[in-house]
């Protein structure tokens, strides 16, 4: 891997990294909240995999507005949408 593919693909292995450090310090405290499947967190990590940085994290935000105590929940998953198609 050249350099100036490790430095185009930090910011997403960054954000990876913060999700992880949120699932394993405060996600056990809060306990499991969001009504969709997969989870937000994993949703974020499937959206920051499979479209990168910039596109994963729009989808993540996104996802994160939705994930409210009105909505509805269900199954949703990162690469069945069509955000930027």
């Amino acid at each position: 891997m050249n350099l100036l593919s490790r430095i185009w693909r930090s910011p997403r292995y960054a954000a990876i990294a913060l999700i992880w450090t949120y699932r394993w310090t405060v996600s056990p405290l809060l306990g499991n909240r969001c009504k969709y499947h997969p989870s937000c967190s994993q949703y974020a990590l499937d959206a920051l995999r499979e479209y990168g940085f910039v596109k994963g994290s729009i989808l993540a935000g996104w996802r994160l507005l939705r994930c409210n105590p009105w909505s509805h929940g269900g199954v949703d998953y990162a690469k069945d949408q069509r955000l930027f198609a």
